[in-house]
């Protein structure tokens, strides 16, 4: 099997990558905890592509990374880039995003996935985006999944991303929707590396 190391040092998201490439000749490892990379880039795509493209030069192996969050029209997008650091606990986060939002009638919000794969020379192999519409609720709704998930509903399945099950958020959400749209160049890429 190929390597393909994730640019992270969370072992929860290498074993959700693991899930989406599951079917592909790809065997996933976590990035040495000693690299790290500044995300500096202006979208959720370039931020991704500058981790993949770094840890790859890095190491001198092929590499993924994905960069998300959530965008809330109200807040002309915000959290945005800033989704992981729009406060120190999850609690924190929705507690702004709430206070932040208020009584604007105005809810509608999207999940945003980017996911580039780069070559060991760090030029970019693939990309792709996902996103997820919904809306912000006004309390929590559930107690799976983890960040703005209670806080995030679906009016199309009328549950909120923490009362899903992890199949279906798994298939409708921004990142499932990135990833199904990069696993035939991953497939591809995989293959070439076999």
């Amino acid at each position: 099997m190929a390597v393909l190391v994730v640019a992270t040092g969370n072992p929860g998201k290498v074993a959700e990558m693991q899930e989406y490439l599951h079917d592909t000749a790809w065997n996933l490892q976590l990035k040495p905890p000693e690299l790290e990379i500044e995300e500096t880039g202006t979208t959720f795509l370039e931020n991704a592509e500058l981790k993949a493209s770094q840890v790859a030069k890095a190491l001198g192996q092929w590499a993924i990374a994905d960069d998300s969050g959530l965008a809330v029209d109200a807040l002309g997008g915000a959290p945005g880039l800033y989704s992981a650091r729009y406060g120190k606990t999850n609690q924190d986060r929705i507690d702004r995003l709430l206070k932040d939002l208020g009584e604007n009638p105005n809810r509608r919000a999207k999940f945003i996935c980017a996911v580039a794969i780069a070559r060991p020379d760090g030029t970019i192999a693939a990309k792709a985006e996902g996103e997820c519409p919904g809306e912000i609720l006004r309390e929590m709704q559930g107690d799976g999944g983890f960040g703005y998930d209670p806080i995030f509903y679906v009016p199309e399945y009328q549950q909120t991303f923490a009362e899903m099950s992890g199949e279906l958020k798994n298939r409708i959400s921004h990142r499932g929707k990135a990833f199904e749209k990069i696993l035939p160049q991953v497939t591809a890429l995989g293959n070439e590396q076999v």
